[in-house]
């Protein structure tokens, strides 16, 4: 992934509706990856008036791209975006996460019900019920799963559970490419074997 972006400032845009601010996300940048290159977004934006610092998404679908091809997808309920002294983005109402392969086919999704990426970190953290299915079907369930856009790679420091096609790995820690089609388990703690129809 030569190029890549991720969720970036949001432009506000006025209306009449109470006063409020819609806003209109733009363009796709620096707040998560730093290479951008002039990617589309669009969703429906609130800000709160009691707090400027506070800026609130609902349905929001994220498009990035690298060389003219969609890479990664990003859909969530609700986002907000707090402008402290270490900016941030809070994904509390879940979020979907769509990888793309060169050929624009998805290869692996990733849910959580949770999920928070500073503006800094180049890394995107997933909490609750983390879930990874890449295209052959393998399943990854953890508490928590750390996204390292850098390194490309997704890891996990918690318990994590792979299903495969004939067998259920247990272990502590894992690391696997972002699109999850190969993976370490760092501490296996059981293996299971089981049948295609088990699954």
């Amino acid at each position: 992934m030569s190029a890549a972006c991720y969720f970036r400032l949001f432009t506000p845009k006025r209306t009449s509706l109470s006063g409020n601010f819609i806003l209109a996300l733009f363009t796709l940048g620096s707040l998560l990856f730093s290479s951008c290159k002039n990617d589309l977004a669009e969703a429906r934006l609130v800000v709160s008036r009691a707090n400027v610092n506070i800026e609130k998404g609902r349905q929001v679908e994220i498009n990035y791209s690298g060389q003219g091809i969609t890479r990664i997808k990003a859909l969530a309920p609700t986002a907000t975006r707090f402008n402290n002294n270490r900016p941030y983005l809070e994904f509390s109402d879940g979020i979907k996460i769509l990888f793309y392969n060169e050929r624009r086919e998805i290869e692996s999704t990733l849910t959580a019900k949770y999920a928070t990426a500073y503006e800094n970190s180049h890394s995107m953290t997933a909490r609750d019920s983390v879930v990874v299915i890449n295209n052959k079907g393998e399943i990854l369930n953890t508490d928590e799963l750390i996204w390292d856009e850098d390194k490309k790679i997704i890891y996990s420091n918690s318990f994590v559970k792979i299903r495969t096609a004939d067998e259920i790995i247990y272990g502590n820690g894992m690391t696997a490419n972002e699109n999850f089609t190969g993976y370490v388990i760092k501490n296996i703690t059981g293996t299971i074997k089981v049948k295609s129809s088990a699954l």
